[in-house]
């Protein structure tokens, strides 16, 4: 495992590093650049249209049109996270879920990830052929560390304050970077204890869940710190934080969304989660090209 050299305070990046993620039937070592994992929503009310297309057959064509514009791995939801989002039993989000991960599993040998805070959806989705739970709740469903510590797969663990139905009406912290940085560091912990070998786990800071414009800003800007030492995750594609900078639609984010990966890039991200893979792949190419061997 390679970490990133520390940047000084002000100085550009240099040549990308950062640590490689074992989800179990791979290894997965970021190409000189941070991976690029693809978002499906299989929601009727996600915040970004272009990220759910309707019915199995057209989900799994866009799925597997992400991996053509060269997505490292797909990340696959069935309960929408946006602000304000309501409560999905595990048995509906299940109902949504498997159909597509099953015939896209089928269909492709990419790393498949399960956008999920629920235990049972995890199982299941494991059975149905996913490499990677990705848990928005941070190992909050009691079963989420154990199932992960015997099962061989990767996880994701996110820092969220509140609830997707809660987590935006008053977030607030002392300081943000260490606290999340703190809770970060702590449930890793926890995770080891359970069982789930380190080089399973990728922690991401949240950018966007219960956090204010100057959280989110904050924590970019402290990438390195908030890694904990571990393989890092940053999603900020299309997220309101961009809007509320520029007063771009979702629709027009995709410039801001460019500027993120640029940050998660100097921040030494192992991952990045969007919903533009095309554009996505094509900066980071470009950026890499300049940056040198």
């Amino acid at each position: 495992m390679i970490r990133p050299d520390a940047t000084p305070e002000g100085a550009p990046a240099g040549p990308f590093s950062a640590p490689a993620w074992d989800v179990g039937r791979v290894v997965l070592e970021p190409p000189g650049r941070p991976l690029v994992m693809g978002v499906i929503n299989l929601t009727p009310d996600s915040f970004w249209a272009g990220s759910r297309p309707s019915g199995v057959e057209a989900t799994v064509e866009h799925a597997l049109a992400l991996a053509a514009a060269g997505a490292d791995l797909l990340d696959l939801g069935a309960e929408s996270t946006r602000p304000g989002a309501g409560f999905v039993e595990p048995a509906a989000e299940q109902d949504r879920l498997l159909p597509v991960l099953e015939t896209l599993r089928a269909a492709t040998d990419l790393p498949l990830s399960v956008d999920t805070r629920h235990g049972a959806t995890a199982a299941a989705a494991l059975d149905a052929g996913a490499d990677v739970i990705n848990d928005i709740g941070g190992g909050g469903d009691p079963d989420m560390f154990p199932l992960a510590a015997t099962r061989d797969c990767g996880l994701v663990l996110m820092h969220m304050q509140g609830t997707p139905g809660t987590m935006q009406d008053a977030p607030t912290y002392g300081d943000v970077t260490a606290e999340v940085t703190g809770w970060l560091a702590a449930r890793c912990r926890l995770a080891e204890d359970a069982g789930v070998p380190q080089a399973r786990l990728v922690v991401d800071p949240g950018i966007g869940f219960g956090k204010t414009l100057d959280h989110n800003l904050a924590l970019l800007r402290d990438l390195r710190a908030v890694a904990v030492g571990r393989p890092l995750l940053v999603g900020a594609s299309r997220k309101s934080f961009i809007g509320m900078i520029t007063g771009a639609t979702v629709e027009e984010r995709l410039p801001g969304s460019l500027a993120a990966l640029g940050t998660a890039w100097s921040g030494g991200a192992t991952v990045v989660r969007v919903h533009d893979v095309a554009a996505s792949v094509q900066f980071l190419e470009v950026t890499r090209a300049i940056a040198g061997p």
